[in-house]
Parts: C-alpha cells; sequence; structure tokens
C-alpha cells in the first residue's frame, strides 16, 4: 500500500517559474492512499510558520484513506489558510479523502482529466466463515457485550450489527458533506446531490463548483504565489524529508505496519477512499 510520500528541499525551475532567487512557494506532496496525516501535518505547520515561505501549493495525487487522517490534514489546512494562502494542485486523481484534504483550501485546481469526486463512505470486512468451516476449525469467542465482535471474520452478521455501522457510516458521511460546505461555500443541498460516491472529470468538477480551475502543476505554483502577494518570480521549494534508518522506517511506517496487519490479522476498515471495481 503507497502511503504519504515527500521529498527533500530543493529549488524546482518550471517555465513561468523562477530560479532558486524569487519568492517563495511551499510545496507539500500528498502521494498514494493517506494512511497518516503526522508528516503532511508538520511540513504544513512548517511552511506556516516559515515567513519567507508565501503560499503553499498541496500537491495531491491519492484515492482517499483513512477517515482519521484525512480529517486531521482537513483540520490543518483550515488553521491555515486564517494565516497563508493554500492552492491544492489535483494529479491524476485526489478523490475521496484526496478530496476532502482539498476542500479547505483557498483554491483548487484540477487538470481536465483528473479522476475525483468520490465523496463517499466505505467499509468492509472480510469473511472467512465457509472456509474455515471447510478445514475444521472453530472460532470460540467471550465478550462483553452485544456488539464487541462486530464484523467478526468468522460469523455472518447480524441485522442489529448492519444497522449500527450503517448509522456510522451515514455519521461520517455527514462529516464529509459538511467539510464540503464550510470549505467551499456551498449549500448542504447540493453537495449532498452529488455525495453519492460519483466520480468527476477535473473538468466536470469545475461545472459543479467542486474546483476552481483548470491547469497543470506550474499552473498552481503561479497562482499561489499571486495570491500570496508575489509580485515577481516565483520559486517552489519543497519539505525537508527527514532522514530515517531503514531498520525505523520498516518498523514505525504506518503504511508498512498497516500492510503487515492486514495480512495477518483481517480487520473492518473504514475509509474516504474510492476503490474502482476490479476484474
Amino acid at each position: 500500500m503507497a502511503g504519504l510520500v515527500v521529498f527533500g528541499l530543493r529549488g524546482c525551475s518550471y517555465p513561468g517559474i523562477g530560479k532558486m532567487g524569487g519568492e517563495k512557494v511551499g510545496v507539500v506532496e500528498i502521494n498514494g492512499v493517506i494512511v497518516d496525516a503526522t508528516v503532511v501535518i508538520g511540513q504544513i505547520k512548517s511552511f506556516r510558520e516559515d515567513n519567507s515561505i508565501k503560499a503553499i501549493v498541496l500537491r495531491i495525487n491519492s484515492p482517499g484513506g483513512g477517515v482519521g487522517p484525512s480529517q486531521e490534514i482537513f483540520r490543518e489546512v483550515q488553521k491555515t489558510v486564517k494565516i497563508k494562502k493554500i492552492v491544492v494542485s489535483m494529479g491524476a486523481v485526489a478523490a475521496s479523502g484526496g478530496y476532502y484534504v482539498a476542500a479547505g483550501a483557498d483554491g483548487i485546481m484540477a487538470n481536465p482529466g483528473t479522476i475525483t469526486g468520490s465523496i463517499g463512505v466505505i467499509m468492509g470486512f472480510t469473511n472467512f466463515q465457509e472456509l474455515l468451516g471447510k478445514i475444521g476449525l472453530t472460532p470460540v469467542v467471550v465478550k462483553s457485550g452485544e456488539f464487541k465482535d462486530t464484523g467478526s471474520p468468522s460469523r455472518q452478521m447480524t441485522d442489529a450489527e448492519k444497522k449500527l455501522l450503517q448509522e456510522v457510516v451515514d455519521t461520517i458521511h455527514r462529516q464529509f458533506v459538511a467539510a464540503i460546505v464550510e470549505g467551499r461555500s456551498l449549500k448542504t443541498e447540493k453537495v449532498e446531490s452529488i455525495a453519492d460516491g460519483r466520480i468527476f472529470s477535473g473538468e466536470t468538477a469545475l461545472e459543479i463548483g467542486l474546483v476552481d480551475r483548470l491547469g497543470n502543476f506550474e499552473d498552481a505554483i503561479e497562482w499561489a504565489g499571486r495570491m500570496g502577494g508575489i509580485k515577481g518570480k516565483v520559486t517552489a521549494v519543497y519539505a525537508r524529508e527527514k532522514k530515517l534508518s531503514l531498520l525505523k522506517y520498516i518498523t514505525g511506517s504506518s503504511s508498512i505496519r498497516s500492510l503487515v496487519e492486514s495480512a495477518i490479522r483481517p480487520k473492518m476498515y473504514t475509509g474516504y477512499l474510492y476503490q474502482p471495481a476490479e476484474e
């Protein structure tokens, strides 16, 4: 599973964007499934507190991910736009939790063919009841309450459990809608009408108010710079990468840890995640 990827501090020279001598726009990248918010939050905060950084571009290439991490990044974006301008640049995909994160920015730019939207919540789990029966294993569970083992892979879900989980999903979905209503200044009814999990191209998203402009990464850098008050050349700089030992990375990486846990202990997941159907 991909995680959040951030590259080291460097100056970038693009057509129309100045070299290191220009005033600076900080770039924070979110690539892959959002499983942890710590690194991105730290980078946004660092740029927010750096007076040499006039604005921030949040570059998103993500199908979304965990509910909590997506909400944490959104919250940090909300705090930052009160102090410094943030522009989102959407890459190939910025859907579900990827869009949740973007919704709090001052402006959102997408490519015409960017996949975005997918406003919704998904919850799922793996059931091994038939397999366990075939190999002669009978799970024994002792629990303190009726719902303590909801989502157990060793038995069918009860109607009461399905109702409970649906209520949880509906609550989290309402939080997603409310975040877009607040961040994008849209009417609740309008957001609810498109918050059924469907995806949109960047072009369609512009038409319905989910994004503000069409353009590429360079355009987003330029836009953020002008919003931040830069009159001359604009320089894009990336957040510093913290160097980790291989052992610490393997044992501490939330993405790797989640992958291992999923392999040895199948469990229920809940996420703001765009999941295309597989063959």
